[in-house]
């Protein structure tokens, strides 16, 4: 299919502004498989019954304040920014009710969690946006417990601050700590975002600049993931025909905190502390480390791993690691998170242990050591029903072009893109081929999926020709999106729908 036409683009980024109600529909079936046949699986219902956790969530314009001499107008939730922390018990039944104060329509997405089909926040694919003024209550099964958050999916909507971690709290943690911390790491714009085709070409991070995303990324040339994750700079610089353009963000957050003004996390001599580290961003990934101490990573995208010790680790938009650190270095430290994609000062945040001084200037983390790869992580329940041979695979191109302002998936540009039809049941077996110079983070709606020996639900596909596979079983009928977590990659076309049919 050839790429989509100016009108057809026009009317998608309308819809994702929330100002088309059903742009999407027509372009989401095909003759004698749409939403109306009833050869179709019945997608499932929501839990029923009384609420265990509720909660009331406006969506409004206010101000925030990250730095000393930052502040911009964003969206938010509940004016707070990055947006509240919703905590849940594993198996509670969690009902929210969304408030829209916004001038356009948004939704919810529980990034992660596998929430029935017409809770999942998508517009115009699981639902019509809420409008302005209008109301939504979203109601799911806090499970499987673990680490995730929950953004609008409208639009640019999540590079404007709609976004906040979601926590599901273990029966029986795999792991001992004695504290824990949500650390979400954002890219901070201060204005109103635009769809790549607006930004203006030239280097920095407006045109993509020195960091056009690292060739080596995680994974390496196999599903596996036998390789580096992350691989440093480089890439196609500012005027490739696939370069990876981004917007012009005025620094990087931790804790909703630019490094000149950051964030501290007390800790005491002896404990075990847990962060939950959530790339929250639009368009960044990170490498994150710490100064003075290992991380253990314990868990990926909220999923148990057998714990693994590393002096750092790179994650993509979307992407969740849990990792705990041993209080066993007296003194003030940093946490660093440094872009892989871009040239911006790191985020950071301050570890001092208590008693110290909090003037005392912290230690920082130092190159090099031993880096996280998909390799290293061993599911501690990987998933049933992906043994032997795939009922139904797709091969997949990773692709762009037009100056990197149109990001394909072999070649077609969504909506304008053909489903991925998969019946209930199967296992299904997506392999990813990236010929593009940079990093994709993709994500998969309403499912966990395994890479090797991990569990996940968004994963790296490193750029130069890299290579990832998937496997999941399809057990959650309905339409759901799979695409890049990158949000201007989405805006640019790089998805697809998953389409369950008879």
């Amino acid at each position: 299919m050839s790429s989509p036409s100016t009108s057809t683009r026009r009317r998608f980024l309308q819809a994702l502004a929330g100002t088309g109600a059903s742009g999407l529909a027509g372009c989401l079936a095909t003759e004698g498989t749409g939403p109306g046949d009833s050869s179709r699986p019945t997608p499932r219902s929501p839990p029923s019954g009384s609420a265990d956790v509720r909660a009331a969530l406006a969506a409004a314009p206010g101000e925030v304040q990250p730095g000393a001499d930052a502040t911009t107008e964003n969206w938010l939730y509940d004016g707070e920014f990055p947006g509240p922390e919703l905590r849940a018990s594993e198996g509670d039944v969690v009902e929210v009710e969304l408030d829209n104060e916004l001038a356009d329509g948004t939704t919810i997405h529980w990034h992660g969690v596998p929430v029935a089909n017409e809770m999942d926040g998508v517009p115009d694919v699981t639902q019509d946006p809420v409008e302005s003024g209008g109301s939504f209550t979203y109601r799911f099964r806090a499970e499987p417990a673990g680490t995730f958050f929950f953004h609008s999916h409208v639009g640019l909507q999540l590079d404007r601050g709609l976004l906040a971690p979601l926590i599901v709290e273990e029966d029986d943690p795999h792991v001992e700590y004695d504290r824990e911390y949500t650390v979400v790491v954002d890219d901070y714009l201060a204005g109103e975002p635009r769809p790549l085709s607006e930004l203006e070409s030239g280097s920095g991070p407006a045109g993509g600049g020195p960091g056009g995303s690292g060739g080596g990324g995680p994974g390496g040339p196999s599903g596996g993931g036998g390789g580096p994750m992350g691989g440093g700079r480089g890439g196609s610089g500012g005027g490739g025909p696939m370069a990876d353009r981004r917007p012009p963000y005025a620094g990087l957050l931790m804790g909703g905190r630019l490094p000149d003004d950051p964030r501290t996390y007390s800790v005491r001599e002896g404990e075990r502390v847990r962060f939950r580290f959530v790339n929250a961003s639009s368009a960044t990934a990170f490498r994150v480390r710490a100064g003075g101490h290992p991380l253990t990573v314990t868990h990926a995208d909220g999923r148990p791993v057998d714990p693994v010790t590393v002096d750092s680790f790179v994650f993509g938009s979307g992407e969740r690691y849990d990792a705990v650190v041993e209080a066993d270095n007296p003194g003030a430290w940093e946490v660093r998170a440094e872009a892989v994609n871009g040239d911006e000062p790191p985020a950071r945040a301050r570890v001092t242990y208590e008693g110290v001084d909090d003037s005392a200037a912290p230690g920082a983390p130092s190159n090099g050591g031993r880096a996280l790869a998909y390799g290293d992580l061993q599911a501690r329940s990987p998933l049933a029903g992906i043994d032997g041979s795939p009922d139904r695979s797709f091969d997949l191109t990773l692709s762009g072009r037009q100056g990197g302002t149109e990001w394909l998936i072999d070649g077609q540009a969504y909506p304008d893109a053909d489903p991925l039809d998969v019946r209930q049941g199967e296992h299904v077996r997506i392999r990813m081929v990236n010929r593009s110079p940079v990093l994709h983070p993709m994500h998969l709606h309403g499912h966990f999926f395994q890479v090797g020996d991990a569990v996940k639900d968004t994963v790296l596909v490193p750029g130069h020709m890299g290579e990832v596979t998937l496997d999941f079983v399809a057990d959650n009928p309905g339409d759901w999106l799979f695409h890049c977590h990158n949000l201007y990659h989405l805006e640019s076309g790089m998805a697809r729908v998953v389409r369950y049919v008879g």
